[in-house]
């Protein structure tokens, strides 16, 4: 164990940071000095440099003061080793993105089709008249309007050209809006250095080779770097070795410190020798990126992953067959859920028994039955315009050959394919019309819309998926600490030699004696890094900075008017003889001092019902020992620490031993030993005011259908006081309030295993869980989540912010961070992070979250109707009057407003307070209810009744020529113009009905709380105007009277009266009506897929209704695939390579690590695993040898940004379960686990997130 030594040559510790001379050591030295492990770096510093403070020296640095921060040293260290940034791959081009979405099958399609027709334009026929070639191709009196038939081919060419331009412009403004994200969580990642003898945080990237840091529980380390001084310093080194035992870390034994591994334990002081590109982590990435780089292009990297991945499925088919000619031993073998990984690295037959089937978590519901629902439209689609291109083409054929008779005639061959492509065309722009892909660019634009917007409440959206889950959450887990107090803590009661103290007491009512051992106690036994600072503003409270508890035991001694910091003056944090940090198992810390004469004494705090259990001396009002027995206190828990506990306190014992010289040295590692026998000095009371807004926020949660419970690891007193403060539990309430110690003897049975019935029996009515450990909090999520015992599966959301609760934020539908509280490890497991740590901005992520669902509903409404209406039209009117009444250019303009304006418009309506007033829909609720469904059908029938109105009696009512049966190139007419104008018009007013889903009257509410809904409705209206007025030719329009345009307008406005009398039906009494877009279940998935998807742990729904359909059905799923890789790019999809090749990603070390999961081993033999499918799981062998590399460099996932607070033990840890690469989910594993340590039962969680 670290003797917190530092130790070393008296010269080097006092080597001034001396910048003249230049550095003695190459980057390459220090290169290869962090490539050694444990007791070879040791040897090679002490060969090399002597030890750390030679090390320093060379490096021009002082291990005391750090560097003296003069900017030109830091440049010149910036120059000589590099920066700690690692630069990002470059985003794709507007040119690349522009190509990306020419490659659409559709725009394709009508690229070639508008060639040709542009083509057969120019030819005329010679001798013989067009007469000759049937009625349809002669009759244009006018030679310019048969000249001018290139227009139409050149029309749909420019239409295809402004689709393409808007896609590609949307997808670069998401990306750049990612990369404007991730940049800024970035430069919020801080961390502690010593410059110029000073503690300052500064940005993660700033930090240079020869910075002394700081690092403490909960860090992830950003640099590589040697020890200086340790405390009981535990490092996670599995994201680089893949081994999840925690490596301790001392001087003398293994002092190397790598980049992104994290500190679970301790702290201590580092020399930072390598940074960016040169840390071990920047290495790695470095080979990833010539990895990528070497495939050439995108298309042969793409294309190569494509081969490996048919091959891989069809290794996966041979295996079924094996597998099903071998069914005798299948009862042997377990089903490999890991692909690609576990094949090429066979694992031990034991351990592969040992795996069982688990509930799979469905991910991305929405985006699953979208996709699902886009397929089926638009197969849909592509029947209809098929159908509408054969029966063109035969009625045309009738005509001409039958009916007309005429014979066939080489020289009119052209005309003949002059119609066919026109036909074609027609067909193409129905397909066009009915595919809704604004679908996944609806969801794109409402999602990253949200996130945004989310932000300013205080929510960074890591997932993009998150967003969307918090609509559905039905339970959630909070913390106490910070997320529902404010954590802001006071010393307000102290029971001091035999006296209860209500208020904060006089410091001479206190004997000397007791006050010095108080002070020296305070001073010495809270971590250094934790201080007191004056107020920013004259008149403020003054600054905790560090552990809150800590910041209140400090705030105690200064309120006795003493000054601790002339203690730790006197002894600096290297003169400590030995610390053993506050950890979950301790629940204390306890600090060594060694005297002048050789004797030692120690100084420890802690749960003071724990500490008292150690305590066998007490003192008395003057300052003497007495004896403390088991009856006295007991006395003191009924009458001093439960009093204080009601109050919603938080009881703190101090205490102390002396160690005389005469019984010789103490064996420091055995604690039981070390820590009894104790001297109680002081019981003290903190108080943890509520925040004022929460339970207001609770009221709502309840109100809109979500269970709060709180999971705390304070004393059950003191949580049965907050939650009542908070509004969980009401008096008079039959809930549950259990302690972590209960909850585990309720759910285990005799054999001590976990029991998913006797936790359903527990759950529904637990509110409260006090003295719980991150183990109990990861079982009660699980357990809550894989329960079947209410109808619809809960969904829920955790909060979390140390180390530990790493496991149960993983496991929950959505884990929020704490962003000032929270630990690195917290913030990687999470998807949103609370940047103000406030449990009301929890409410404002549902609110968004249903509104991300009702949004995309709104747009569903309104596209449903227009995709009905438009291919029947095109449909009906092609067959009857053997053209389309709405041309293909026309075509294209409805389909930009109904597809990208209209996903704008509606998919960024802001959120309202009645949101919070339904309950969560729920995983299996239709996307399209049955009132929604009213609505489409009601509005589609008004106008296919005007449009087939106006399609065969316009020419009446308006007294105008008609526009049926005109000849190939026939000029525009009145006719059709006014049908396209009025069927625009219908559209635009129905954007108006669409923004109302539940049935509500007034369509107009909050409607101009919502610019861009305005501006886009104003636009389209302008634009039409422009288009009918001045389109002409191109867009096959005439100029209207003022008359036609009121007309027009009359119609438009008579949805908006329309939807007020389709509002009036009762939606009961149609019982006719289906719901739709439902998504798939679990059970209605086909045996084969799941098999297909054993190796993976999470459904993506979404994934898979895409590979349905794209054996069934070819149509632009690259469109839709675009837009839905630009979701998949916030969100860990299952296969690194559907995503988009994201904005991200290297850009600091913390991004690389930002997963615990990354695991390399020395004996690497194949590095070509890249294209591994992320295995999730809960009892997860580890992978051995293989390096699984996590889809990073592909897919970000937002690292966890905001400074955190200088805590050193900033809550409890456990023993910590691994997150490494293959369990990231790990929460309880079985003992057997492959290669994991088995996880105790932890003891009763004390101090919760203090100390």
């Amino acid at each position: 164990m670290a003797n917190n030594s530092f130790r070393g040559s008296k010269h080097g510790r006092r080597a001034e940071a001396n910048h003249d001379a230049d550095f003695s050591c190459s980057l390459k030295e220090l290169r290869s000095l962090m490539e050694l492990r444990g007791v070879e770096g040791l040897a090679r510093i002490q060969e090399c440099y002597g030890d750390v403070n030679g090390l320093c020296a060379r490096l021009r640095t002082s291990p005391v003061d750090g560097l003296d921060g003069k900017s030109e040293d830091i440049d010149r260290r910036k120059e000589e080793f590099g920066q700690n940034h690692i630069p990002p791959k470059k985003p794709k081009t507007f040119l690349q993105l522009v190509w990306e979405a020419l490659q659409d099958v559709t725009l394709i399609i009508l690229e070639v089709a508008a060639i040709i027709s542009l083509g057969l334009s120019f030819y005329k026929p010679e001798n013989g008249e067009r007469e000759n070639c049937g009625r349809a191709a002669g009759g244009v009196e006018d030679e310019g309007e048969a000249d001018a038939g290139w227009i139409e081919g050149a029309a749909i060419l420019l239409s295809v050209i402004c689709v393409v331009l808007v896609t590609a412009f949307n997808d670069w403004s998401k990306e750049k809006q990612f990369r404007g994200l991730q940049s800024r969580i970035e430069q919020e990642q801080r961390f502690n250095v010593v410059r110029g003898g000073q503690v300052i945080q500064i940005p993660v990237s700033e930090i240079v080779v020869g910075d002394v840091a700081q690092v403490k529980y909960g860090d992830l380390i950003p640099a590589d770097g040697v020890l200086i001084q340790g405390n009981d310093l535990k490092i996670d080194e599995s994201s680089l070795t893949g081994e999840s035992d925690h490596v301790k870390k001392t001087l003398d034994k293994d002092p190397m410190l790598l980049s992104g591994t994290h500190v679970m334990e301790g702290s201590g002081k580092i020399l930072v020798t390598a940074v960016g590109v040169n840390s071990q982590t920047g290495i790695i990435f470095t080979l990833l990126g010539e990895d990528e780089d070497d495939g050439g292009d995108d298309g042969g990297e793409k294309e190569r992953k494509k081969e490996e991945k048919k091959k891989e499925r069809e290794r996966k088919k041979k295996e079924k067959k094996d597998k099903k000619s071998k069914k005798d031993e299948r009862g042997k073998k377990g089903k490999d859920k890991y692909g690609a990984a576990v094949e090429m690295q066979p694992l031990n037959e034991g351990e592969e028994k040992k795996k069982t089937n688990i509930p799979k978590k469905e991910k991305s519901v929405l985006q699953g039955k979208l996709t699902k629902l886009a397929v089926q439209i638009g197969k849909a689609g592509l029947f209809m315009s098929g159908m509408t291109v054969i029966i063109l083409i035969s009625l045309f054929l009738l005509d001409t050959f039958w009916i007309q008779g005429l014979p066939w005639i080489n020289e009119c061959l052209p005309v003949y394919i002059q119609f066919f492509v026109k036909f074609f065309i027609i067909g193409v722009t129905v397909l066009v019309v009915a595919v809704p892909e604004g679908l996944p660019l609806a969801v794109t634009i409402s999602l990253a819309y949200s996130v945004k917007k989310m932000m300013k409440d205080n929510n960074l959206v890591r997932h993009l998926d998150a967003c969307e889950t918090m609509g559905n959450a039905t339970a959630i887990c909070s913390d106490k600490t910070g997320t529902l107090t404010m954590n802001r803590m006071t010393v307000v009661q102290a029971y001091l030699g035999n006296r209860h103290y209500r208020k904060v007491p006089e410091a001479d009512l206190i004997p000397s004696g007791i006050l010095e051992l108080l002070i020296m106690g305070i001073g010495v036994n809270c971590a250094y890094t934790t201080k007191i600072m004056p107020p920013e503003k004259d008149g403020g409270l003054p600054r905790q900075i560090g552990n809150k508890t800590e910041c209140a035991l400090l705030g105690f001694a200064l309120d006795l008017r003493r000054d601790y910091q002339t203690i730790r003056n006197q002894i600096p944090e290297e003169k400590l003889f030995k610390v053993y940090t506050f950890n979950s198992v301790r629940k204390s810390m306890s600090t060594v001092l060694k005297n002048a004469d050789g004797s030692y004494r120690m100084f420890s705090k802690g749960a003071s019902e724990i500490l008292l259990k150690k305590c066998f001396r007490t003192l008395t009002g003057s300052g003497e020992e007495k004896i403390f027995k088991s009856r006295d206190r007991d006395d003191m828990v009924k009458q001093v620490i439960e009093p204080m506990a009601s109050e919603g306190l938080r009881t703190i014992c101090l205490a102390y031993r002396d160690f005389p010289l005469a019984d010789g040295e103490p064996d420091w590692d055995n604690e039981n030993d070390i820590l009894t026998g104790l001297t109680c000095i002081c019981v003290v009371g903190i108080e943890d005011p509520v925040r004022p807004e929460v339970p207001d926020a609770i009221r709502n949660c309840q109100r809109a259908g979500i269970t709060v419970r709180m999971v705390t690891g304070d004393n059950i007193n003191t949580a049965r006081a907050i939650a009542t403060k908070c509004g969980i539990l009401h008096p008079g309430d039959d809930f549950l309030c259990l302690e972590g110690k209960e909850f585990n003897r309720r759910i285990r049975n005799e054999l001590g295993e976990i029991e998913q019935e006797r936790i359903d029996k527990i759950w529904p009515k637990l509110r409260v869980l006090a003295r719980s450990s991150p183990t109990d909090k990861h079982t009660l999520v699980k357990g809550i989540i894989d329960s079947t015992v209410l109808e619809q599966r809960q969904v829920v959301a955790v909060t979390g912010d140390g180390t530990n609760d790493g496991p149960a934020l993983k496991k929950a539908d959505v884990g929020f961070a704490m962003g000032i509280a929270g630990t690195d490890v917290a913030k990687e497991a999470s998807d949103i992070i609370l940047t103000d740590d406030n449990f009301s901005s929890i409410v404002k992520a549902v609110m968004w979250g249903r509104n991300v669902y009702d949004s995309i509903s709104k747009f569903l409404q309104f596209q449903l109707t227009v995709n009905v209406v438009a291919v029947i039209v095109a449909f009906t009117g092609a067959c009857i009057t053997q053209d389309s009444p709405l041309k293909a250019v026309q075509m294209l303009w409805v389909n930009l407003i109904m597809d990208t304006f209209a996903s704008l418009a509606l998919a960024t309506e802001p959120p309202t307070e009645a949101l919070l007033l339904r309950k969560p829909y729920g995983r299996k609720k239709p996307l399209i209810s049955r009132t929604m469904m009213k609505n489409i059908l009601g509005h589609a029938i008004y106008q296919l009744t005007i449009t087939f109105t106006l399609l065969f009696a316009g020419e009446k009512i308006f007294d105008i020529d008609s526009g049926r049966n005109a000849p190939l190139h026939a000029p525009p007419s009145e006719h059709y113009t006014i049908i396209f104008n009025t069927f625009v018009l219908m559209q635009l007013f129905n954007e108006v009905n669409a923004r109302k889903i539940h049935g509500e009257r007034n369509v107009f509410d909050g409607m101009f709380n919502n610019p861009i809904f305005c501006i886009i409705v104003f636009g389209t209206f302008i634009l039409q105007i422009v288009i009918v007025q001045f389109g002409g030719k191109p867009f096959s329009c005439v100029r209207l009277s003022i008359d036609q345009w009121l007309w027009c307008m009359f119609l438009g406005i008579g949805g908006l009266l329309w939807g007020q009398l389709v509002s009036t039906i009762p939606t009961s009494r149609l019982k006719f009506l289906k719901t739709a877009g439902h998504g798939t279940q679990q059970e209605e998935i086909p045996e084969e897929e799941l098999e297909e998807m054993e190796d993976q742990d999470e459904i993506d729904h979404a994934e898979m209704e895409l590979r349905r359909g794209q054996v069934l059905w070819c149509r632009g799923l690259n469109r839709i695939q675009t837009q839905i890789r630009v979701v998949n790019a916030f969100r860990d999809t299952m296969s690194p390579y559907e995503g988009l090749e994201t904005p991200e990603s290297r850009s600091s070390i913390h991004n690389f690590m930002s997963h615990p999961e990354f695991r390399i081993e020395d004996s690497v033999a194949q590095i070509p695993l890249i294209d591994e499918e992320e295995g999730e799981d809960d009892n997860a062998p580890t992978k051995r040898n293989s390096v699984v590399l996590p889809s990073l460099p592909l897919q970000p996932r937002l690292p966890a940004a905001l400074p955190s607070s200088p805590n050193r033990n900033n809550n409890a840890v456990d023993r910590v379960t691994p997150l490494h690469k293959d369990s990231p989910k790990a929460g309880l594993i079985s003992p057997n686990s492959a290669g994991l340590p088995p996880c105790p039962g932890s003891p009763l969680h004390s101090l919760e997130t203090s100390l």
